[in-house]
């Protein structure tokens, strides 16, 4: 099986965490006790135990290193070994980038030596001074497109023109660049100072995948909300934001650490909210690279069939969605389970509740990608043991939010409630992966339900035609029944 890339770790660790909050190790002089490359590792130390909680990556800066010559290098790798016991990956902030054979010395001194998760790098000679970087998966290179400091505008905001004859700033440039390696290679995110978010939001519509590592909220001056707002995608992931002597500085950095994590994280809620409604608004031409790649996987794997199809509903359908089929394909459920995250970002409850039987894998992925608890209600009573008519730990009077595969015309969904409600958990809100658009969301609504969805039927519809999976026919036989199943309003 092939390893993780170095972004789905990250992921991981930020959704275990709740974290987008990456710690800047910039050990300066002026603050420790002991100006040798020992005081460095020892100020390090500390701020590493006292902030692992809360942050997702360390950015130890190599220059606070590397002047102390070759005991400070060797100080500087001990760091990282440090921070990897907590099981915190490290981004070296080094900005390395030179021609083919450089580069690759440097990808050894990184990723070998120092033995570093990622590093920061300068794209300006171009992918080929790149590639050595990115050429193993699971290290990731963030490259410099529009850094925080006051003189980035005498290069970075130059106008250019591309071959085509388009005229841009060259950051835009760069972040197309950081697209095409990141689509590429499947590494490469970016360094987009905070305190440019007018820039941030224009790079954001050129990049909208790539990890973003926004440093200059703090001590610059840079805005918080509004580098959440215009980074942050709609899954909730894609910006990491360092922060350096706002911590190292604090009179409680475990305090401080925990303060900044929930303060992004009120942001990322908002901003998340935002982006998913716009998305739903405009449906697939909105859609983040990892929404259409799961929407890839689902019809690669064969969870879409054409035919005669009799559902739980009693309808026949001549489409056919088999979320049965993810269990066989460990990485596409991973997959689902990150993507009903968003979703539930500003919702209210305590644990999950997955119904049997199709959403129990998926709502087992849900409750692994957020660290979220899960219960589920039996199809049956247990004649046995405990008896239990609902599985998990729970109390009486907890909310539940509701995880199923898919809705149709929204029937089945109460045989669960009743069986929640009979142990005393409260529901208010259902998350499906697909809504099929057959009246479903209209009786939960009735009913004082809300219903989301990662996806809308018709949007996959029209999503799988525009990249040649399903024929024009078929769609159109498909939007038919839908529209024959739809309640007409009395």
């Amino acid at each position: 099986m092939a390893e993780s890339t170095f972004f789905e770790v990250l992921s991981d660790v930020a959704n275990k965490k709740n974290t987008l909050l990456c710690v800047g190790l910039d050990p300066h002089s002026a603050e420790l006790k002991d100006n040798t490359p020992e005081g460095a590792k020892a100020f390090c130390a500390t701020l590493i135990d006292n902030t692992h909680e809360y942050c997702c990556c360390y950015k130890p800066n190599a220059a606070f290193f590397e002047c102390f010559g070759a005991s400070g290098v060797e100080a500087l790798h001990e760091v990282i070994a440090l921070c990897q016991e907590k099981g915190v990956p490290v981004l070296l902030d080094a900005k390395r980038g030179d021609i083919g054979s450089t580069s690759e010395a440097y990808a050894e001194a990184a990723f070998k030596a120092a033995k570093a998760d990622a590093i920061t790098a300068s794209p300006y000679m171009g992918e080929d001074s790149m590639e050595p970087l990115l050429r193993d998966r699971t290290k990731g290179v963030f490259v410099l497109t529009r850094t925080s400091n006051p003189g980035a505008k005498d290069l970075q905001s130059l106008t250019v023109v591309d071959e085509l004859g388009n005229r841009a700033p060259l950051y835009e440039s760069t972040a197309k660049l950081a697209q095409m390696l990141n689509e590429k290679y499947g590494n490469c995110g970016m360094v987009v100072g905070a305190t440019a978010p007018e820039e941030m939001v224009a790079i954001r519509k050129v990049a909208p995948e790539p990890w973003i590592l926004a440093p200059g909220v703090g001590f610059q001056g840079g805005d918080l909300g509004a580098t959440v707002r215009a980074a942050v995608r709609a899954d909730g992931l894609g910006l990491l934001l360092p922060v350096s002597r706002g911590i190292s500085r604090a009179k409680d950095q475990t305090a401080e650490a925990k303060k900044l994590r929930d303060a992004i994280n009120v942001e990322r809620e908002k901003a998340v909210v935002e982006k998913v409604t716009s998305e739903e608004l405009v449906g697939h031409a909105a859609w983040s690279e990892s929404k259409r790649s799961l929407a890839d996987q689902l019809m690669e794997v064969g969870c879409v069939k054409f035919g005669t199809f009799t559902l739980k509903s009693g309808l026949t359908s001549p489409i056919y969605i088999d979320l049965r089929i993810p269990v066989a394909y460990p990485r596409l459920l991973a997959a689902i389970g990150q993507s009903f995250l968003p979703l539930m970002a500003g919702l209210e409850f305590t644990q999950l509740a997955a119904l049997p039987y199709a959403a129990m894998p998926i709502g087992s992925a849900v409750s692994l990608a957020g660290n979220i608890p899960m219960v589920y209600p039996r199809k049956e009573s247990k004649a046995y043991g405990t008896k239990a008519d609902i599985e998990g730990v729970f109390k009486a009077g907890e909310q539940v939010v509701v995880i199923d595969d898919l809705i149709t015309t929204g029937d089945s969904k109460f045989e669960g409630f009743a069986k929640l409600a009979s142990g005393g958990l409260k529901v208010k809100d259902v998350v499906v992966l697909i809504d099929r658009e057959s009246g479903g969301s209209e009786l939960l609504e009735k009913s004082g339900y809300n219903l989301y969805s990662v996806f809308k039927f018709r949007d996959l519809l029209a999503y799988w035609l525009s990249k040649g999976k399903l024929t024009a026919a078929q769609v159109e036989e498909a939007d038919a029944f839908l529209l024959s199943t739809v309640p007409v309003p009395k």
